[in-house]
């Protein structure tokens, strides 16, 4: 009981992250045209985890100031690690991650913004695929299979001209040029997320555990989404892979799923949720579920689902006062849309929103 209240706390931070980043404190979201705020919160709310949620976060805090205008939030997009690690050292009040926390984490603790004996709420509230994506004058897109994506990174796979990448770009001219790979340099909820990936999808080429942070000795490492972007952008050869949120400026790959290619869209990446199921053992108000990234229909199976985490109850009141409407604001059909103008993200589905506000519920306001 101990181990899964613990995880729950983490999941409550990281629900907390993102929820405070979008949501109108008032629980209604932004207030209507012409129409003035009348929010009684203030204060100020520190989070920090996922750079892939970077973008969903700006969209999420514009509402949520403009509905609270006391109220300030900020948000360090160090990566998911950093950000668990933040929370658990109560450094800050709520993380997003890209992952939820694991058994063994929970169990270690100490999670110091929450309650001694405190549980935690994981959410999933921000889906998007993770689009590998790459600069090669020229050309804009290809198919590639599984085990050729896995060669790539793992470093097998060499010279763009590969014979398993012309097999599956007939009518794509590809130059006689080195692949540069590029990874996270950082610990990952991308990195695990794509390894997790490679690893069910490609187990005979990637024969690594899924891993927040690369396991291997390969390729370029770039700190952050903003650190691969650059480094891919950068180069010529390059491919990498980033929340499709930044993936406008370059080339990306359609994988292969069954028999067809499948091009990545936020609407494939939210079937994968859908899919799969809830991971066994977790306690009511912890939502990790455990992709399945070798689908057999029209699935993208390469999607991370990125949690926004919080204390079931709080050593300080006022960020639980804050977290709780915020987190009810982006997980909202109106939250989960500004995240999708903006950042390209799958809406959740009702079901989740269902479960997700249950969680909310949660949180310990008094």
């Amino acid at each position: 009981m101990k181990i899964s209240r613990i995880a729950r706390i983490g999941a409550i931070g990281a629900v907390a992250a993102l929820a405070l980043a979008g949501c109108a404190a008032n629980e209604g979201g932004t207030p209507p045209a012409g129409e003035e705020s009348t929010s009684t919160l203030s204060g100020e709310l520190v989070g920090a985890g996922a750079s892939s949620q970077e973008v969903a976060v700006q969209s999420w805090a514009k509402g949520f100031q403009t509905a609270n205008p006391d109220v300030t939030l900020s948000y360090d997009p160090a990566g998911s690690g950093a950000g668990r690690e933040s929370f658990q050292a109560g450094a800050v009040a709520f993380a997003g991650s890209d992952r939820a926390f694991k058994a063994d984490e929970i169990a270690a603790g100490p999670f110091d913004a929450c309650v001694e004996g405190s549980g935690i709420v994981e959410i999933p509230a921000y889906i998007s695929p993770i689009a590998v994506i790459f600069n090669l004058e020229g050309v804009d897109s290809l198919n590639l299979d599984p085990a050729t994506i896995a060669g790539v990174f793992a470093g097998t796979i060499t010279k763009w001209n590969d014979p398993a990448i012309a097999a599956t770009n007939k009518d794509v001219t590809l130059p006689d040029l080195a692949i540069t790979p590029v990874h996270r340099a950082d610990d990952s909820g991308t990195t695990e997320n794509f390894t997790d990936y490679l690893a069910q999808a490609a187990p005979e080429v990637w024969t690594y555990e899924a891993d927040g942070e690369w396991p291997i000795a390969s390729g370029e490492a770039a700190p952050q989404t903003s650190g691969v972007i650059a480094a891919v952008s950068g180069g010529q050869g390059t491919i990498g892979y980033a929340d499709a949120s930044r993936a406008a400026d370059f080339g990306t790959v359609s994988v292969k799923v069954g028999d067809e290619f499948v091009p990545f869209s936020p609407e494939a990446a939210a079937a994968v949720l859908d899919a799969s199921p809830f991971e066994e053992g977790r306690t009511e108000g912890d939502l990790a579920v455990e992709l399945d990234r070798t689908p057999e229909g029209t699935e993208y199976p390469i999607v991370l689902v990125s949690y926004s985490i919080a204390c079931e109850e709080y050593t300080d009141a006022k960020a639980a006062a804050l977290v709780k409407p915020f987190l009810q604001y982006i997980v909202s059909a109106e939250g989960q849309e500004a995240a999708a103008a903006e950042a390209g993200s799958a809406p959740i589905s009702d079901s989740i929103r269902e479960k997700a506000l249950a969680a909310i519920d949660l949180i310990v306001t008094k």
